[in-house]
């Protein structure tokens, strides 16, 4: 189990140091290129990933929050609470106002048929007597 440590501890720490290497900013690989930390890395498997990680990257928070991930971030749509969304407020008092129209038509056409049905019933009454 423990010979099987030493070759798997080292080939996850270069796997990890590789991604790492290519998900990090160009500019924020410090003395080298980052394709030559990635050469270094991936030669010197063993020594490699350990230089990436003491020198080759900054530690430090970047100006502006950077992250491997800024480009998703910066390109997403911004969502607003519906609360918030002036739109979304709009579209509620249009279907609002359809709705409106819509029961008073459902009430108009009622009232009609109930006028036409005691008038039936009257027609009905003057009939049979």
């Amino acid at each position: 189990m423990l010979r099987a440590l030493m070759y798997i501890l080292p080939l996850a720490l270069t796997i990890y140091a590789f991604i790492d290497c290519l998900n990090t900013p160009e500019d924020e690989a410090k003395h080298l290129p980052k394709l030559a930390w990635i050469f270094i890395i991936l030669l010197f498997w063993i020594v490699g990933p350990i230089v990436w990680f003491a020198a080759g990257k900054m530690r430090h928070a970047p100006a502006g929050g950077r992250t491997p991930s800024e480009w998703h971030r910066n390109h997403r749509t911004q969502w607003v609470a519906p609360d918030d969304n002036p739109d979304f407020l709009k579209s509620l008092k249009e279907e609002n106002k359809k709705d409106e129209a819509l029961l008073k038509d459902w009430e108009a056409d009622l009232r009609r048929r109930e006028e036409e049905l005691k008038k039936r019933e009257q027609g009905d009454d003057s009939e049979k007597s």
